[in-house]
């Protein structure tokens, strides 16, 4: 059994503990290695469609999508939550995640006379990340709006995630987005917040004309600028949202669907082994 969490070949791109000119071959040789595992693994797992798509006809081994979803039992429906920010964003801090882009646009509202207040926690990929994502804040002249915080328990996210009315995902169109769906965004959704997400195929269709949010182009501080502050002046859009997000995820999106694809999964693999 052969189980990838992540488009590995697309991540050598951009691992910093990597020499560029290294990562090209390191991206190929990954990729060779799982179309092997495709080829000749019982069962090929991904946990997103684009990241099965270069082998689902590949070799016989059978193949799912499960689907990284939020497990219920860290997201329960709270109770009324202080809202001590407009924004939160969770995950990696860095360029490709859209962490700089998030940070003009909070500037560009500052500068219309709307400030917003912006929680921020993660990881950053080294120490020089971190300081210039600091420098970046002051150099903005936004260090009153926005809050850094590192790395939480997962038993603590949906606390802090509920702190913020609407949840932010800018993140760049980069090789690995463009084929893995952001986790969380469906993390946001269970908590009752509307998030706005860059507008990349992974999310796309998990958003569709449903009312959870917004879409907004990759890399343009401008329009996310802008969605933040149209979605920020109506209260009772961003609760409408919120309530539809969070019963799609209690309906849908969430890992018990998940785990029973998963069981039948592997009961079929067995099966097929007996049966040799």
């Amino acid at each position: 059994m052969y189980d990838t969490r992540e488009d590995f070949p697309a991540m050598m791109l951009t691992k910093s503990y990597l020499p560029a000119r290294f990562r090209k071959l390191t991206s190929r040789l990954v990729a060779m290695a799982e179309g092997l595992a495709a080829r000749f693994a019982d069962g090929f797992l991904t946990a997103d469609s684009g990241t099965l798509r270069p082998h689902a006809k590949t070799g016989k081994s059978r193949k799912l999508v499960f689907y990284n979803f939020p497990n219920l039992q860290y997201f329960p429906e709270l109770k009324t939550v202080e809202k001590k920010f407009d924004l939160v964003y969770r995950g990696g801090l860095s360029e490709r995640a859209g962490t700089f882009v998030l940070l003009k646009a909070v500037r560009l509202l500052k500068d219309r006379g709307a400030p917003v207040r912006l929680l921020m926690f993660g990881y950053s990929d080294n120490m020089q990340t971190e300081q210039m994502l600091r420098d970046a804040v002051l150099s903005l002249g936004i260090e009153r709006q926005v809050t850094l915080q590192g790395v939480i328990r997962h038993d603590d996210m949906a606390a802090t995630l509920s702190q913020a009315y609407i949840a932010v995902c800018p993140l760049q169109r980069i090789p690995k987005f463009l084929n893995n769906i952001p986790v969380k965004v469906f993390e946001s959704w269970a908590c009752g917040l509307p998030v706005i997400a860059t507008d990349l195929p992974p999310i796309r269709p998990f958003f569709g004309n449903r009312p959870y949010g917004t879409l907004v182009k990759a890399g343009d501080p401008y329009a996310l600028a802008n969605a933040i502050a149209g979605l920020l002046k109506s209260p009772q859009k961003i609760a409408a949202y919120g309530q539809q997000a969070r019963q799609a995820v209690v309906e849908r999106y969430n890992n018990e669907l998940e785990i029973r694809k998963l069981l039948n999964f592997y009961k079929g693999v067995l099966s097929c082994q007996q049966g040799h």
